[in-house]
């Protein structure tokens, strides 16, 4: 198998986000780098979303652009509408492919 790409969740704590989770970490091309979320940063990930135990073991991040763009080939936004502007304008200057599910 070859490289993992290394994603990013922004906005890993709503259905949204734990529905891309679900999907991405069984993935095998893929390695989930991180999962965002202000209110439940330093929680585990499937804490918030029960169905991930035993697939992933990382713990929601507050939003940093920096942080993101440092761990990640790609990044999906999983913000409500209107956050993802904030957000997706210093990865895509960062270098960073950028998908905005909002």
């Amino acid at each position: 198998m070859g490289k993992k790409i290394r994603v990013a969740i922004v906005g890993g704590s709503g259905y949204t986000g734990g529905e891309l989770l679900r999907l991405l970490v069984r993935h095998p091309s893929v390695r989930v780098a991180l999962a965002t979320s202000e209110r439940e940063a330093g929680k585990p990930v499937a804490e918030s979303h029960p169905f991930l135990r035993g697939f992933v073991a990382i713990e929601f991040v507050k939003a940093d652009p920096a942080a993101v763009a440092r761990s990640s080939d790609l990044a999906f936004l999983a913000l409500p509408h209107g956050e993802s502007v904030k957000m997706a304008r210093p990865l895509l200057e960062a270098g960073l492919k950028v998908v905005d599910l909002s």
